[in-house]
């Protein structure tokens, strides 16, 4: 089973290609090559809540620290946590 990176559970149409990374820029998330893998997700894709300027609630997000609280109550990082349990990298 294939697990789903971020864009692929928020439809945020933010990643390369998307409907609308055209309109709010591609997603560093979907790009972030540095932290390819970490939560067997393609890019930052499962590592979303570590990445500046990811869209969250229709908002971009700033960095971790200031989108941290967010983050912990997502339901695509809840789920990430629950996947990969002892080896689920914060």
């Amino acid at each position: 089973m294939s697990k789903l990176n971020c864009w692929e559970v928020k439809n945020c149409g933010r990643e390369p290609n998307g409907n609308k990374a055209h309109e709010l820029g591609v997603c560093p998330a979907a790009t972030d090559k540095q932290n390819n893998g970490k939560n067997s997700g393609i890019n930052a894709g499962r590592f979303c809540w570590r990445t500046a300027g990811t869209l969250c609630g229709g908002t971009v997000q700033g960095t971790f620290a200031q989108k941290a609280t967010n983050c912990s109550k997502c339901d695509f990082y809840l789920g990430v946590k629950s996947e990969e349990g002892h080896n689920f990298v914060l």
